[in-house]
């Protein structure tokens, strides 16, 4: 059955995908509000509101949130990014509504009781302070704050504590009242789901509310640069980040396989040249990511303090190496790879349902999965060679170290190497 995409009156778009054969159906609300959307004095308080959600609103306590949900066998919960934050739920056929309201209602309606945020500030300073105590989770957070500092899109979703320890319920509803108007929400379905059912259902729930100001965000601008902190620790982990296309942006296909070929499996570039054949990391890999006006192309891996040095060179040597060419093998099991990850991802309701809100989000329409293997299939050898060339020959990379650092190359010195 093919995707219905309607849009309410006052903005609130809705996406449906009913897949037949299937039992349950996948059913969110993805809020077009996340970690850049804060203003600096505000960092950290969307994935407050993520938390407070689940905290109880005037007819359901926090108990009964997570009962209703769990006697149906269903499934509920939200993450925060970026760029959107989601609150989505899986369910039976027969509990699609029940599903709808509750979400409708702990998005809508939350209470955002006193004793309620003091014992939610200290569940997300615990996460915070889990974060700062593992390498691996907060190399990327100051990776990002290097490529993008001193702007939202470089601030951490968590937020630093000091902020988080300030937020009150005026805060919470500040921001629901800037970000949460019906043109910032989305509500997405995959699955058994009837679709005209679920329209009049979002009409009745979302028909009435008023649409508000659009607010502008800062644009993304990435500058590179370089974070260290030498630590007590068995291995140096390293991430570096170069600049690379925004969504929408004819690259982005481009650099998805180009960031599957050089770290994305066992048999790419840099797991073949810094693991199997040195034996100089457990853990290595390259990852694209895409935004609404930028993108980052991360590497990240760990490694002994005696290694880092070889390690970072042998890296910029394989950059330099991908970008003069990939041969028609590694771009043909890049393509394959990211083919089958689509593919295989799309059998699943939640997956669907998140891509819809996506595309809704990114394209403001849900290209076709046919449209969207047509644009992989599209990139050339020299498209990956013109996007290669541009990554290496760009602002040079942000890079965040955490580790025993004697031993670690600066930044001008990788940068040279790359530039060879």
């Amino acid at each position: 059955m093919s995707i219905e995409v309607h849009r309410l009156a006052n903005g609130l778009r809705i996406a449906v995908e009913p897949m037949p054969g299937m039992h349950s159906t996948s059913i969110g609300f993805y809020v077009t509000a996340g970690g850049r959307h804060e203003r600096i004095e505000q960092n950290g308080i969307a994935h407050f509101l993520e938390h407070m959600a689940f905290k109880g609103t005037p007819t359901r306590t926090a108990r009964q949130i997570a009962e209703e949900i769990e006697d149906v066998g269903g499934y509920i919960n939200a993450y925060t990014g970026k760029e959107m934050t989601a609150y989505y739920a899986r369910v039976l056929a027969a509990d699609v509504e029940l599903a709808l309201e509750l979400l409708a209602d702990i998005l809508l309606n939350p209470l955002f009781a006193e004793p309620d945020i003091e014992v939610e500030r200290g569940v997300i300073l615990q996460e915070i302070g889990q974060a700062l105590d593992t390498p691996d989770d907060i190399i990327f957070d100051w990776l990002q704050e290097t490529a993008y500092p001193d702007q939202p899109f470089g601030r951490t979703i968590l937020g630093p504590s000091e902020r988080v320890a300030g937020f009150g319920k005026a805060d919470l509803a500040a921001f629901v009242g800037e970000r949460y108007g019906p043109e910032q929400i989305i509500l997405s379905a995959a699955g058994a789901v009837k679709p005209a059912k679920l329209l009049r259902a979002a009409e009745r729930l979302f028909g009435g509310l008023a649409a508000g100001p659009r607010l502008d965000i800062p644009a993304a601008r990435f500058a590179g640069g370089d974070r260290r902190e030498s630590r007590d620790l068995e291995q140096v982990h390293v991430a570096m980040g170069f600049e690379g296309p925004a969504a929408r942006a004819d690259a982005a296909y481009a650099a998805q396989l180009y960031s599957i070929a050089l770290g994305g499996g066992m048999s790419s570039r840099l797991f073949q040249a810094l693991r199997e054949r040195r034996g100089l990391c457990y853990t290595v890999f390259t990852q694209a990511g895409a935004y609404a006006d930028t993108g980052l192309v991360t590497l990240y891996a760990g490694t002994g303090p005696e290694q880092i040095r070889e390690l970072a060179e042998i890296t910029m040597d394989e950059l330099r190496r991908a970008a003069e060419g990939l041969g028609e093998a590694e771009i043909a099991r890049a393509r394959a790879q990211m083919r089958a990850g689509l593919l295989m991802g799309l059998e699943s309701p939640s997956a669907r349902a998140e891509r819809l809100a996506r595309m809704l989000a990114t394209w403001d329409r849900v290209p076709s999965v046919e449209e969207t293997l047509a644009r992989i299939e599209a990139v050339t050898a020299a498209d990956l060679r013109a996007f290669g060339e541009a990554l290496i020959g760009g602002a040079g990379p942000a890079m965040a170290l955490l580790g025993p650092l004697d031993e670690a190359p600066s930044r001008d010195a990788l940068a040279r190497r790359l530039a060879a």
